[in-house]
């Protein structure tokens, strides 16, 4: 949860979606251009790629500052550069701070990747797979082609709706463009990973690099769905839909070049430069460690419910148990001078039971419950004034028992103030390197992963170990500390 103020938003006909959900912009309706000049097409590019720049930087936690890490990205890009089909492009580089796994390029040639893409790869080979396939992107002008398949599906549905005046037949053809620009995105990422792999071989890297990334990032992807929803920023799966097809034909693409383990993999180089990398949340934004979720920033602490999974994201604290209970905790402005019962019956949600609020306080802070209805789902709803902001807490449950709601109220009376010792003893979780030992096993290891929740299950996806893999002695791996 970012530290920022944020206004009230008003909620209506909430469902679990929607109370775990960021909120999305529509599209402005505005007349397409047929023609453009060239040098204002152009200046208008380079506003908008820098534009693109920092709103990736606010979505991404900022620049993730490492020199030896960065050195040796830029050198992985230097050495596909120069083995791709258009080794006159110049490239920059920008690790961002931010645990989600992700990386993707700008036209201009920008590549972005995060640490948390950085943390799983466990090789040069796997990284460099993932940076030659946004070169991929870059190379076969894939953002400009989309781009204009997407003026052209505007230009389809404004001649239709408003030049033949059939607002129906519009939304008709837009639709359908839609539908074929999604394809085309989908042929785009087949074209970028087959362009990557050409390129991670012909530089001297193990090309199975690729397949290998892609079956971890599913491994990843289905862990978090055993675990309940994520609502950060979108991740590779996300922007980069990885299907056993598109790892079936990674795999293809890879044996056109060489057998497995032909090329470099220079993995226990990689692991050095990853000894110490942050993981995780930065405790600048807020973190979960279980139950527990801490903000030395804004200065507060709470636990959630027994048997609750915690998530951070940018927008709110979201916590999931199972499929029948939810919560969501943000952050919203509330005038001094309305009271915290009159800002729960204010509308910013329906249903509200007005009979069910009261006030209270939580360790020194002024605190006001209610309860509201829904179709499927009952709410206990939270208000905490904190300094100059109040803290809204929305508990669901599609069974709210009076065991289930005392949990709710037990999880709010840990609301309270960190001291200035505990935010300064609060630092992020980190990557550290070991080497195995005659004696230990995947289990040993994963039991000194200071993570609560799926400990094995992480350090063998982290690690690239199967589920029936074990570790070898001599060998170095990755397992996280506090």
């Amino acid at each position: 949860m970012a530290a920022i103020g944020t206004t009230a938003t008003r909620l209506r006909g909430i469902t679990l979606a929607a109370l775990l959900a960021g909120c999305t912009s529509m599209p402005d309706n505005k007349q397409v251009s047929l023609q453009v000049p060239q040098v204002a097409a152009q200046t208008e590019l380079q506003t908008a790629e820098q534009h693109e720049h920092l709103r990736i930087l606010a979505s991404y936690g900022g620049i993730y500052e490492n020199a030896k890490l960065q050195a040796t990205v830029e050198k992985t890009v230097d050495r596909l550069v120069a083995a791709s089909e258009r080794p006159n492009l110049k490239y920059k580089v920008t690790i961002l701070n931010s645990p989600v796994i992700n990386a993707f390029s700008l036209p201009n040639g920008h590549l972005y990747v995060t640490r948390g893409l950085i943390a799983l790869a466990n090789d040069k080979a796997e990284l460099a797979s993932v940076l030659a396939h946004e070169m991929g992107h870059v190379i076969a002008h894939h953002a400009a082609i989309r781009e204009d398949q997407a003026r052209q599906a505007a230009l389809i549905s404004h001649v239709v709706s408003d030049v033949l005046s059939d607002p129906q037949m519009g939304a008709l053809a837009l639709a359908k463009s839609k539908l074929t620009l999604a394809a085309f995105s989908r042929a785009q990422e087949f074209e970028a990973d087959g362009i990557g792999v050409g390129i991670s071989a012909r530089a001297g890297f193990d090309p199975f690099g690729a397949s290998r990334f892609l079956a971890d990032m599913q491994r990843t992807a289905d862990l978090k769905a055993t675990g309940g929803s994520e609502a950060r920023a979108p991740d590779f799966l996300t922007t980069h839909p990885a299907t056993p097809e598109r790892i079936k034909n990674a795999l293809a693409n890879a044996r056109q070049f060489s057998g497995p383990r032909a090329g470099e993999r220079d993995r226990n180089e990689y692991l050095g430069d990853l000894d110490g990398l942050a993981y995780g949340e930065d405790p600048s934004e807020g973190f979960a460690r279980g139950r527990r979720f801490l903000h030395p920033k804004l200065g507060f602490t709470f636990l959630a419910p027994p048997g609750f999974s915690l998530d951070n994201t940018a927008q709110a604290v979201l916590g999931l148990k199972g499929g029948d209970e939810a919560m969501r905790l943000d952050v919203v402005s509330v005038p001094a001078e309305q009271s915290l019962p009159d800002y729960l019956k204010s509308g910013w949600m329906e249903k509200v039971d007005p009979a069910s609020v009261e006030e209270f306080t939580v360790n020194g802070f002024p605190a006001a419950t209610a309860t509201a209805a829904g179709d499927q789902w009952s709410f206990r709803l939270f208000a905490v004034r904190f300094g100059s902001d109040v803290y809204r807490f929305i508990f669901a449950a599609k069974n709210r028992t009076a065991q289930v709601d005392r949990s709710f109220r037990d999880s709010i009376e840990t609301f309270r103030r960190m001291s200035l010792q505990e935010s300064q003893q609060v630092h992020p979780l980190r990557l550290k390197i070991v080497t195995v030992g005659a004696n230990d096993t995947v289990q040993s290891l994963a039991r000194r992963m200071a993570l609560t929740d799926h400990a094995l299950d992480h350090f063998r996806i982290l690690n690239g170990l199967g589920p029936h893999d074990g570790v070898k002695p001599g060998t170095k791996v990755k397992i996280v500390v506090d």
